[in-house]
């Protein structure tokens, strides 16, 4: 098959390495610095290129922010079979755009990144896959994050929605509240170092990102748990209520098993 990818960066680079020897690759990049270490696949920076290689599918790996930008850059030079595929943490507008554009579309996410996953082995990391996503799209994205032995989950864009500002949300939200409470620490324990190793890797992240993840309808919802949740224990620390606290801390057992 042959496949577009949109930008050279940590997914795109990615995806490339991971389809360039099955495939027909080719990586659109407008920074030539980023395309540096592609190999294996074809290497465009202009537009007009895309038209000689006719690609079967595209997979955009852009900047969450460009995501649509991007799409309407390359389909003039697309054929009109192409499919349209994302990758994206965040599928705001993205239902409307696919339903405007006329071309068929998957639209996946990933549950890992190149901050904290090892890309070299993924056996038990988690991906979605939209369900109202172009079968023979699904089919395609399915097969792959088999092969790597993901555990695949579909959703709608609404499901999908609701789980992220879930999964994403609570932990960016709290990692955030860590990181601001932030002070220098001469001999920091083992758990500290390991929250701070997270919250290093989050805020590695593009801010558009962030910001996405936590403006999501549905995260303040979320947020307000970690509220309530955080009153409930302050109330148990000031009163010195002990049993109060080994009960709380019994329900949480509960909830991690």
């Amino acid at each position: 098959m042959k496949i577009l990818v949109l930008g050279a960066g940590k997914m795109g680079s990615f995806f490339t390495d991971l389809l360039s020897f099955d495939h027909e690759v080719a990586v659109l990049e407008k920074d030539p610095k980023r395309l540096r270490f592609i190999y294996n696949a074809l290497r465009f920076q202009r537009l007009e290129e895309i038209f000689g290689f006719a690609p079967e599918i595209v997979i955009n790996c852009v900047t969450l922010n460009y995501t649509i930008e991007a799409f309407r850059e390359v389909i003039p030079f697309l054929p009109s079979t192409c499919i349209l595929s994302d990758i994206t943490s965040v599928k705001t507008g993205l239902k409307e755009f696919y339903a405007e554009s006329g071309f068929p579309f998957t639209s996946t996410h990933p549950m890992f990144g190149p901050t904290f996953a090892n890309l070299s082995n993924l056996a038990g990391e988690n991906t979605i896959i939209i369900s109202e996503g172009e079968i023979l799209g699904r089919t395609f994205f399915t097969k792959l994050y088999s092969n790597l032995h993901l555990h695949i989950c579909e959703y709608t864009f609404e499901e999908h929605d609701n789980v992220v500002a879930y999964s994403l949300g609570i932990p960016f939200a709290s990692t955030i509240v860590f990181a601001s409470t932030m002070k220098h620490q001469d001999a920091p324990g083992t758990t500290f170092k390991r929250h701070m190793s997270i919250a290093r890797g989050l805020f590695s992240e593009d801010d558009y990102l962030l910001t996405e993840i936590l403006c999501n309808p549905r995260t303040p919802q979320q947020i307000e748990r970690i509220q309530e949740e955080l009153f409930i224990l302050q109330d148990f620390i000031r009163r010195k209520d002990m049993e109060a606290l080994k009960a709380y801390l019994k329900k949480i057992r509960k909830n991690l098993e």
